[in-house]
């Protein structure tokens, strides 16, 4: 049986409604929990980026249940992989073994803000690669020193190494990333229902690893108000990875995403409460692999109505498939 899950989407509430959103997810019967972990949001009419690890450091204390997880952090750039490391150490101590550490190669959306420029996507995953080396030998609770390619690591311990360490997973979005969490990741994230993906991961060692997928929705009774937030929000998703990745600050997605009609978001994104149009939207997923979905209700005011109609409709139909 597929497992669901909610988001915490840190681009569109704040803190607060954050942490309230999860405890009401775990109370509904969500399997899972993700966050993401953003400086800005995609579209100024999000609205908000508080900080992720703050966030889950309060969700871990409010909830007793419900797995945590970064839906994903950028180890890379605006992070250091030995701090992240030690974030994801103590996050899994906090949450008494319920978190997962997702991790990906970043956007320039999130990552600029350091002054040190957007690396090609090679790069990318090649300083990738070595992060997860570094964070590796970091939870190995050894002191480690390393001088690589990208980042140097100075005499670092974790002093507070949980019993269970958190599983890895990275996110993919083409066959080197596929070969990249195949080798050195526990789980692989995707954010489209691409068997392919799947398929390129298993090849790569990723067999019998779990695979963990995200969906945006938008809960309303009104079918046309859920048509317009998710336009006015989340048309960004449209532009594709290749821009997603590339474009530094949410001027760039109103301009790039200018093109994008309600009518393609409502193609695109289920919208309403129509119990089986949401079903047919995450059967691509349990189709292609993925043994985990993730669901992203649209709106930052919006998501207590979206569990309590989840906890009613949603999640009994979807344990079907």
């Amino acid at each position: 049986m597929v497992q669901i899950g909610y988001t915490m989407m840190t681009e569109q509430a704040n803190p607060r409604s954050l942490v309230e959103g999860v405890v009401a997810a775990e109370r509904a019967g969500f399997d899972f929990s993700v966050t993401s972990d953003h400086y800005f949001p995609w579209l100024e009419s999000q609205g908000h980026a508080p900080y992720a690890w703050s966030v889950l450091g309060a969700a871990a204390q409010a909830t007793s249940r419900i797995p945590l997880m970064t839906y994903v952090t950028c180890p890379t750039v605006r992070y250091h992989p030995a701090v992240v490391a030690q974030k994801a150490a103590t996050m899994q101590s906090l949450s008494q073994g319920r978190f997962r550490l997702g991790l990906g190669s970043g956007e320039n959306l999130n990552e600029h803000v350091t002054g040190g420029g957007w690396p090609t996507a090679k790069v990318r995953l090649d300083m990738l690669e070595e992060a997860v080396e570094i964070i590796r030998a970091l939870f190995s609770g050894e002191t480690v020193n390393h001088q690589g390619a990208y980042f140097d690591v100075a005499d670092a311990r974790l002093w507070d190494l949980p019993d269970e360490l958190p599983p890895i997973g990275i996110a993919v979005s083409g066959e080197r990333s596929c070969s990249l969490a195949g080798r050195l990741a526990d789980l692989v994230i995707a954010t489209e229902p691409k068997k392919e993906l799947i398929d390129a991961f298993d090849r790569h060692g990723g067999q019998g690893k779990p695979r963990v997928g995200q969906l945006p929705v938008c809960y309303d009774p009104d079918r046309d108000a859920a048509i317009a937030r998710a336009h006015d929000q989340f048309r960004w998703a449209f532009a594709g990875w290749p821009v997603n990745s590339e474009l530094p600050g949410p001027s760039g997605f109103e301009g790039a995403t200018s093109f994008v009609t309600p009518r393609d978001v409502a193609e695109g994104i289920p919208c309403g409460d129509d119990v089986d149009h949401f079903v047919e939207a995450v059967r691509p997923y349990a189709e292609a692999g993925f043994t985990e979905i993730a669901l992203v209700q649209v709106g930052g005011g919006h998501q207590l109505p979206f569990i309590d109609w989840a906890e009613r409709e949603l999640l009994p139909a979807l344990r079907e498939l």
